[in-house]
């Protein structure tokens, strides 16, 4: 992890900025991506605490970085500090990606949810038409990810949050992107889902949600936005309930990083080699 204050005067500089950070796994990635397509780069982990999300990103603007992936908890604060945004990231009201452009405007931009439907179609071979979709959580993350998974045509999507009027919103601001749904955890009891996503920041501090049993339909995959270098503990649960296959975020991860690498340096790189570390 790196000092927020410390000097440097390399120009083609880049970071992941949250809190926490320390586990993130995206600078080992976007230097796979750049010796790939022969660009130098710094990529670094820089932890964020609370309150100083505005001065960290004027601080690494200011010493010359060229953009920031954003992650847990600042998505949407991140949103809300952008001069610009892309059509995604205004649908999502949420940030995960930052170009400082040579005006010194902030952009904003949001790769999550296509790099979540990439991961599920290329990476995990999971077509997503007229599945019954359950996504857990109501962040950043999510608002990240609702409309790319709308769009994919699922036959319903529900969105179920332990605050319901955060569910209720999302159902409300996304409904025009497909049949969309917010339950309370409790009113999910008797229901069956092909494809249940955890988009909640649980796995981190390994809490088990308080989710009805019997959720996993025959065939069913079970995916946690979040990755580690063991399985989740959502995914352990799901496991238990019945889940005939279980994903980490990792892929989803680097799906994301391609696209934010793409916005930065105009190539796309190859994806494969990058996935290849979830299994080393």
């Amino acid at each position: 992890m790196t000092d927020l204050f410390e000097f440097s005067s390399e120009k083609s500089r880049f970071a992941v900025i949250g809190n926490p950070v320390s586990h993130s796994r995206s600078p080992e990635i976007h230097q796979i991506f750049g010796k790939q397509l022969g660009i130098a780069l710094k990529y670094e982990a820089v932890q964020v605490d609370s309150g100083g999300l505005l001065q960290a990103i004027r601080n690494l603007q200011a010493r010359d970085y060229v953009g920031l992936n954003i992650t847990v908890p600042y998505k949407q604060k991140a949103y809300e500090l952008a001069d610009i945004l892309s059509e995604r990231a205004r649908v999502a009201t949420a940030v995960n990606t930052i170009l400082f452009e040579a005006d010194e405007s902030i952009f904003g931009d949001n790769t999550d949810g296509t790099g979540l439907v990439r991961d599920l179609k290329s990476n995990l071979n999971q077509d997503l038409q007229d599945l019954r979709l359950l996504i857990i959580g109501a962040g950043g993350a999510v608002r990240g990810v609702l409309a790319p998974l709308l769009l994919s045509k699922p036959s319903s999507l529900v969105v179920a949050n332990r605050t319901f009027d955060r569910a209720v919103f999302l159902e409300n601001t996304f409904s025009d992107y497909g049949k969309i749904r917010a339950l309370r955890f409790d009113e999910l009891s008797g229901k069956e889902f092909d494809l249940v996503i955890n988009g909640t920041t649980s796995s981190l501090t390994d809490e088990r949600l308080n989710l009805p049993d019997n959720l996993f339909a025959s065939g069913s995959l079970a995916y946690d936005m979040m990755y580690g270098s063991t399985r989740t503990s959502f995914l352990d649960w799901a496991q238990e309930q019945g889940a005939d296959r279980v994903s980490d975020g990792f892929g989803m991860l680097v799906e994301q990083a391609a696209d934010s690498f793409e916005l930065w340096h105009g190539e796309r790189p190859n994806t494969l080699p990058a996935l290849c570390l979830a299994r080393s």
